[in-house]
């Protein structure tokens, strides 16, 4: 194989006369963690030079120094082994492709048509949220996503019962025909013992989607129900408990979360850490301010987020440390208090305020467009009951 030197650049000999050019040689990789577009360049004695007139030959081939696991990369060279074309496909709908010309190099980004469709499936819950959405047929994916959508009002690890039922209507992605991938939820119906929820998705004109009821409020709280997934329940909110540790009756605060060791920590709101360090027998603690109501603290952390510094500000979501049982702690969990104007208030009972609802300018198009996956809910609804009877 002859080498690509730097007199070779800026074009391959062959590239400069297209018509002539006779594809010899076809090289595919599939993109490992640890490899580079250097390394690969070097395996086939391609040389640096070469890889960077490439890179720099415009903002849209830069993507090439962000290649990912599980990318694929497809290399073309002729008879002298010079470089013709080079395609990375990112999935099996979106590549970059790179062609050597006359003048250099040319990158474009192609993405295949799909064709999205919209279905919808129902369950019964049996026994759990996962175990029973997973036998109506829904993905890993979408049962996340419903959680996501009703978790702010449903505790799906304490208050779904046997019986209730939920209906999603979601996108699916084809690819020649074939199914590609579980699209977003577009409209979701939950009944939780006896109490019907229902939510709607709509993207504003800067591409933003949420969730709504069909009056417009937003599904999401200002502060996540739970900040951490947990195993457990293992202490409640209460005036009164007998400490584990110290061995004597004591109010309880706030709740704990059994999780194991490293479980990522979230904060429940947008807010301004005021305080990260040990604090007595809470151990390590964030405790967050939310504005001039809320506070919230996170302890027995076994970690921080490096991201969660004193002064600094986060979203909610944001994993701010890792579960763990630094302080007077038996065992890992979370100690999650929520206080209202610095009075301790229980977090699993708490009314969290409401996020924003839909925005004014938006309400007229976002009434429009819901009503026809309020009348499918509504439809889907009664052939369950007639189904059921």
């Amino acid at each position: 194989q002859a080498e690509i030197t730097p007199e070779a650049v800026p074009v391959p000999q062959a590239a400069a006369q297209p018509a002539a050019i006779q594809e010899s040689r076809k090289t595919v990789y599939e993109i490992r963690s640890g490899d580079s577009m250097a390394s690969i360049f070097k395996k086939n004695k391609l040389s640096p030079s070469l890889l960077h007139q490439i890179v720099n030959s415009s903002k849209t081939a830069k993507q090439l120094t962000d290649i990912r696991p599980g990318e694929t990369l497809h290399m073309a060279f002729d008879s002298d082994d010079n470089l013709l074309s080079l395609r990375l496909e990112h999935s099996k709908v979106d590549s970059l492709e790179i062609l050597a010309t006359a003048d250099g190099f040319t990158a474009t980004e192609k993405s295949r048509a799909v064709d999205t469709r919209n279905t919808h499936l129902s369950g019964v819950i049996e026994n759990s949220l996962y175990v029973s959405a997973k036998k109506s047929g829904l993905s890993d994916q979408l049962i996340m996503q419903l959680a996501d959508i009703f978790g702010w009002d449903i505790d799906f690890a304490l208050e779904i019962r046997s019986g209730d039922r939920f209906t999603v209507i979601f996108e699916e992605d084809y690819l020649d025909g074939e199914k590609l991938r579980d699209g977003p939820i577009l409209a979701a119906e939950f009944i939780n013992q006896g109490k019907t929820y229902q939510a709607l998705r709509y993207v504003d004109d800067t591409g933003r989607a949420d969730y709504y009821t069909q009056e417009g409020r937003s599904m999401r709280k200002a502060f996540l129900r739970a900040p951490v997934d947990f195993r457990r329940i293992s202490s409640r909110f209460t005036r009164e408990r007998y400490h584990p540790v110290l061995g004597k009756k004591r109010p309880h605060r706030g709740v704990d979360y059994a999780a194991k060791t490293g479980t990522p920590i979230k904060a429940s709101g947008d807010g301004k850490v005021i305080f990260r360090g040990k604090k007595g027998g809470y151990g390590k603690t964030v405790i967050i301010q939310h504005g001039q109501t809320y506070t919230t603290l996170y302890a027995h952390l076994s970690r921080y987020n490096k991201k969660s510094r004193k002064g600094t500000r986060v979203k909610q979501g944001q994993v701010i440390g890792y579960v763990g049982k630094t302080g007077l702690a038996t065992g890992p969990h979370l100690h999650y208090e929520f206080r209202v104007n610095g009075v301790h208030r229980n977090p699993l009972t708490v009314k969290l305020p409401a996020a924003k609802p839909i925005a004014k300018k938006y309400r007229d198009d976002f009434m429009i467009k819901i009503q026809p996956f309020i009348s499918k809910l509504e439809l889907i609804g009664r052939t369950l009951v007639a189904d059921a009877q």
